[in-house]
C-alpha cells in the first residue's frame, strides 16, 4: 500500500491543475497547486512537499531549468515533468537534468497515478541525475513527431542514455530505424566515440565476417592486404547492424560468440581483440518466423533483443504527417529550393494514403514536389499524380548516376574490387539475379496488396512462375488493404 504524501503541482493551465488535484486527492495525497514557478520554488526552499509535478513552460519559469536547482538543495526530491512540447529533445533534457519521469501532454490519468506511486515507492537514495551535459538549445531534432507512438520512442531513448544495453529496433523499411540508432548513440554515454553502420543485406554472404571482424593478409583468396573490420572501427562507440535478419547462419554463430565472450579475432588472425562496442541491431523481418525456419539463431536473438524497440509505420502515426512535411520542406529550403505549402485537399490526400514506403516515401514525395513544381501551393491533383508515379520510381529528377543500372553497377564494382586478384566463386550469375528478383517481386506484391494475378500481369510473367519464385525466394505476401 502506498503511503499518502504531499505533492506539489505547478502548471499555468488551470484545468490541468484542477484535474490533477482531484485525481491525486482521491488517492489520499495532500496536493498543493500553483501556476507560478516562483511559488513552487518557494515551497521547495521551505522544505515542503515529497514529490513535484511541474510543467515545462510557465509564465515565470521553465520547469526543466528548475530541476538542477532542486537537486542542489533537496537531492531526494523527485520531479515529474509534464510538457506539451512533445519532442525527443524535451524527453532527453528531462532525463539529463534528473527528472524522475517525463510525461507528454495529453496524458492518461491512470498512467500518471502509476508514475506517482512508483516515485513514492522507490528508495530515496536512488540517484536521479545522469550527470550528462544538456544539449544545445538550437540543436536540430533527430526524430520528428508528436504522436503517442513517437512519445514512447522518445521516452525509451531518454531512459537508455546512461546504459550500454543492446537494443533491437524492429520496423518496416522506411520507418527511420537508423535515425533511432543514431539518436541512441548521440545522446548516450558513447557519443564521443564513432557510430559505425553496416547493412547486412548489402554485403555478399562470403564477405560478411571480413566486413565485421577484418581479415589478415592471405586469409582468403584475394586478401592481398590486411583489412580493418567494423568492430575495430566502432571501438569505444556504437556498431549498428542493420537488417540483421539477412545475416548468414555461420556468421550469426561467430557474432554470438563475440557477444558472449566480449572479444573477437580477425579472419585468419590468432590474437583476440577486446570488443569495446555497443551493439544496436535492426530488422524489418519477422525474426521469430526466421527462427522457426532455422534461418536465425534463437540464442543470438535473445542476446540482441535485450531492449526491443518497435518503430510504428507511418500509417499508425498519421497525425505526425504535417510536422514531417514541414521538416522535409525546410530541408529542401536549406538546399536552395523555395518552401511550398499544401492546400487543404492535398493534406487530406496525404492522410488518406497508406504509405507503404513509410517516412522515406513521404520524404521523397516532398522533395519531388518542391523540386519539380513552380507553384507556391501544392494542390491535390499534384499529390495524386506524384503518389501514382512514386509507387515504383520518382520522376527523373535525379541524375543518371541514381538509376537502378548505375546502383547495381556500383554494388558489383565493390564486389569485384574485393576479388581483384581472383575470380568470384562459380554461380555468380544466379546469385546476382536472385538478389535482384527478391526485392522486385516483394515490392510488386506490396503495390498490389498481395494480388498475385495483378502482380504477374504487372511483371509480365506467368502466374505459376510468380508462385514458384515466391516459394523459392521465401517472400512474405502482403494481403488485403493496409
Amino acid at each position: 500500500m502506498i503511503t499518502p504524501v504531499t505533492i506539489l503541482i505547478a502548471d499555468d493551465d488551470r484545468s490541468i491543475r484542477v484535474v490533477l488535484e482531484q485525481a491525486l486527492s482521491r488517492d489520499g495525497h495532500n496536493v498543493r497547486t500553483t501556476e507560478s514557478g516562483k511559488t513552487l520554488w518557494g515551497w521547495i526552499e521551505a522544505g515542503e512537499g515529497d514529490l513535484v509535478i511541474t510543467d515545462v513552460v510557465m509564465p515565470d519559469a521553465n520547469g526543466l531549468d528548475l530541476i538542477p536547482r532542486i537537486k542542489k538543495i533537496r537531492t531526494d526530491l523527485k520531479v515529474i515533468v509534464m510538457s506539451a512540447q512533445n519532442t525527443l529533445l524535451t524527453a532527453i533534457k528531462a532525463a539529463e537534468r534528473g527528472a524522475f519521469e517525463y510525461l507528454p501532454k495529453p496524458f492518461d490519468l491512470d498512467e500518471l497515478a502509476a508514475i506517482v506511486n512508483r516515485a513514492i515507492a522507490e528508495p530515496k537514495d536512488v540517484p536521479a541525475s545522469s550527470g550528462l551535459e544538456p544539449p544545445l538549445a538550437d540543436e536540430k531534432l533527430p526524430l520528428i513527431g508528436r504522436s503517442p507512438a513517437m512519445q514512447e520512442i522518445y521516452r525509451t531513448v531518454a531512459r537508455l542514455m546512461t546504459s550500454d544495453l543492446t537494443v533491437m529496433i524492429m520496423g518496416e523499411s522506411g520507418t527511420g530505424k537508423e535515425l533511432v540508432a543514431r539518436a541512441l548513440h548521440e545522446y548516450g554515454k558513447r557519443k564521443q566515440g564513432p557510430f559505425v553502420a553496416l547493412n547486412m543485406a548489402a554485403i555478399p554472404r562470403d564477405l560478411v565476417e571480413s566486413e565485421l571482424f577484418g581479415h589478415e593478409k592471405g586469409a582468403f583468396t584475394g586478401a592481398t592486404s590486411a583489412g580493418v573490420g567494423r568492430f575495430n572501427q566502432a571501438q569505444h562507440g556504437t556498431l549498428f547492424l542493420d537488417e540483421i535478419g539477412d545475416m548468414p547462419l555461420d556468421s550469426q554463430t561467430r557474432l554470438l560468440r563475440v557477444l558472449q565472450e566480449g572479444e573477437f579475432t580477425s579472419v585468419g588472425g590468432r590474437v583476440a581483440v577486446r570488443a569495446d562496442v555497443r551493439i544496436i541491431a535492426a530488422t524489418h523481418r519477422d525474426l521469430h518466423g526466421l527462427i522457426e525456419k532455422g534461418q536465425f539463431r534463437e540464442d543470438l536473438f535473445y542476446r540482441l533483443n535485450v531492449v526491443p524497440l518497435r518503430l510504428p509505420p507511418l500509417r499508425e502515426r498519421k497525425e505526425d504527417i504535417p510536422d514531417l512535411v514541414r521538416h522535409f520542406m525546410e530541408m529542401t529550403h536549406s538546399e536552395g529550393l523555395v518552401i511550398k505549402s499544401l492546400n487543404v485537399e492535398a493534406v487530406q490526400r496525404l492522410y488518406d494514403y497508406d504509405w507503404p514506403g513509410n517516412v522515406r516515401e513521404l520524404e521523397n514525395l516532398v522533395r519531388r514536389v518542391a523540386a519539380l513544381y513552380p507553384d507556391d501551393v501544392i494542390t491535390n491533383d499534384i499529390i495524386v499524380a506524384e503518389l501514382a508515379q512514386g509507387q515504383f520510381a520518382a520522376r527523373d529528377a535525379s541524375s543518371d548516376d541514381d538509376n537502378l543500372g548505375s546502383a547495381v553497377e556500383k554494388h558489383l564494382s565493390k564486389y569485384f574490387d574485393a576479388h581483384r586478384d581472383s575470380l568470384p566463386s562459380p554461380g555468380l550469375y544466379d546469385r546476382i539475379l536472385k538478389e535482384l528478383e527478391k526485392p522486385l517481386i516483394s515490392l510488386s506484391l506490396t503495390a498490389t496488396k498481395g494480388n498475385q494475378i495483378k502482380t504477374a500481369k504487372m511483371l509480365g510473367i506467368n502466374r505459376n512462375t510468380l508462385r514458384k519464385k515466391i516459394k523459392e525466394l521465401e517472400i512474405d505476401i502482403v494481403r488485403g488493404t493496409r
